[in-house]
């Protein structure tokens, strides 16, 4: 066999490969992600301002992800991205980019994996949210 050809079943090989992983990827995101709860939840909400201090939050909803009850009871505000709702003012505070502040969701203490918009709720879930300033 040529050179030529084996570059070409090579590039075959690796396509497909490449294919496989793909699909395989997809399947086990598909197969762990979070998946929404429905009925009634109770959840909580920590705002840790600035200034030091602190409000909590107690939200008893039917809605599926995070993002829903915090923007229906206008706990959050922001701008939509290409990733989702961007999140710069939360309980009448605003995290001022321009300085390098922006809002840090936290759930059960842990950086949330994920965006307001797409975290799933459970009962009696925690969420936290800190401005944290970049360099």
């Amino acid at each position: 066999m040529d050179q030529r050809k084996k570059r070409i079943v090579l590039l075959v090989v690796l396509t497909v490969v490449l294919a496989a992983l793909i699909a395989g990827g997809l399947l086990l995101y598909h197969h762990y992600k979070d998946e929404p709860v429905e009925g009634k939840k109770a959840i909580t909400v920590v705002v840790n301002h600035p200034d030091g201090s602190q409000n909590t939050f107690t939200y008893h909803t039917d809605a599926e992800y995070l993002g829903e009850v915090l923007l229906a009871e206008g706990l959050i505000s922001g701008s939509e991205g290409e990733y989702g709702l961007f999140v710069d003012t939360v309980d009448g505070v605003y995290a001022d980019s321009a300085q390098g502040e922006y809002w840090m969701l936290f759930i059960d203490g842990e950086y949330a994996p994920t965006g307001v918009d797409s975290t799933v709720i459970e009962d009696g879930d925690a969420f936290e949210w800190t401005i944290e300033v970049y360099n």
